[in-house]
């Protein structure tokens, strides 16, 4: 798992701005509820799933020396709410070779954290706004009057 924090920064509407080391990726909604300047949340949760499951898949097979020429891996919701996950293994790979391209896809980082049992810790930071001067106050002066503001003398 990445060591590198995400940072994710209010834009436009619903529009957000996601911060990983170096990279910037944008995140949206499609109109009429925003602008539609880059995939949804669950879009890019697809896509987390489909590009790791790719690589893993890659790095697998060139390790082993295996001539896998292609990975193409199309991910989506069906309309039962699961996901579905398509992989296209294109080489000339014997049986045993695919079979055991296919586990390796379905122990992707990725695909092991959504099947797993996750944990989402929410650590919340409430910052107020600055306070605006009351009126009849002067920023930066106390204020005076009242029996303890008067001169005694």
């Amino acid at each position: 798992m990445s060591g590198r924090p995400v940072s994710v920064r209010e834009g436009r509407r619903l529009a957000r701005s996601i911060t990983v080391g170096p990279h910037t990726l944008t995140a949206d909604e499609p109109e009429p509820l925003s602008a539609d300047t880059g995939p949804t949340p669950v879009e890019v949760l697809l896509a987390a799933l489909g590009s790791c499951t790719s690589m893993a898949v890659r790095a697998y097979a060139d390790r082993q020396g295996w001539p896998l020429d292609r990975v193409d891996v199309d991910v989506r919701f069906d309309s039962r709410g699961q996901i579905v996950k398509g992989i296209r293994l294109t080489g000339d790979l014997d049986p045993r070779q695919t079979e055991r391209l296919l586990a390796v896809a379905g122990r992707c980082p990725v695909h092991r954290l959504l099947t797993g049992d996750v944990s989402v810790v929410t650590v919340p930071t409430v910052v107020a706004p600055p306070a605006a001067p009351r009126p009849g106050r002067r920023s930066g002066r106390p204020a005076t009057g009242g029996a303890l503001g008067r001169s005694q003398g």
